[in-house]
C-alpha cells in the first residue's frame, strides 16, 4: 500500500527526527524526498560493505543490525524498531555500510535518496542542518550507551561476574 504525503509527514514528525525538523521540515522531506520500502522477513535493507545513497526510518516492524550476513539470531547486534533511523552514517561521509540490515518479520521504511536531499542543501539549509543535528545526536546518544555497556562489561569481568569493585 502507498502512503500518502500526508502519512509521511506525520510518521516523519513522530519520528525522533521530527522533533528537529519541526513540521515544515517533515512536510519537505515527505514532499520531496521520501518513498516507502517494504521488507519481508529476513530480507536485507542492504549488506555489510555495500554502498547505498539512501538513509531510512522504521515506520514498521523491526529491523536487525547484524554482525556478519548470516542469519542466526546470535549475530544481531542490535534491533531497530519504529521511529529509529538506518544507514544515515554511510548516508552522510558515503562509507560502505559497517553491518547488515535484515527485516524480523515484515517490516517498513521511509527510504531517502541521497539525489532527492541534496538540493534541500542551499534550498532549506536550515531544514538540512536540523537534520543533521538529529543524526549528531543520535550518535552521541549511540556512542553514550556503548561506553556505559562497555564499562558495566569490565566491571563484571574484573568482578568475576559479582558486581561491582
Amino acid at each position: 500500500m502507498k502512503l500518502t504525503v500526508d502519512e509521511i509527514t506525520k510518521l516523519i514528525r513522530a519520528a525522533p527526527i521530527g522533533e528537529y525538523i519541526g513540521d515544515a521540515g517533515s512536510q519537505i522531506l515527505a514532499e520531496r524526498a521520501a518513498q516507502s520500502l517494504d521488507l519481508q522477513d529476513n530480507e536485507a535493507l542492504f549488506e555489510k560493505g555495500s554502498s547505498t545513497n539512501s538513509f531510512y526510518i522504521v515506520i514498521e516492524g523491526r529491523l536487525a543490525i547484524m554482525a556478519e550476513p548470516m542469519r542466526t539470531q546470535a549475530n544481531i547486534l542490535h534491533i531497530l524498531e519504529k521511529g529509529d533511523l538506518v544507514g544515515e552514517l554511510s548516508f552522510i561521509d558515503g562509507s560502505p555500510h559497517a553491518s547488515t540490515v535484515r527485516s524480523l518479520g515484515h517490516s517498513r521504511v521511509i527510504s531517502f535518496n541521497k539525489s532527492d536531499i541534496d538540493p534541500l542543501i542551499s534550498e532549506h539549509p536550515l531544514l538540512v542542518f536540523n537534520f543533521m543535528r538529529a543524526i549528531i545526536k543520535r550518535v552521541h546518544s549511540t556512542l553514550t550507551a556503548i561506553n556505559r555497556q562497555q564499562s558495566e562489561l569490565l566491571t563484571y569481568i574484573s568482578t568475576g561476574g559479582r558486581g561491582r569493585l
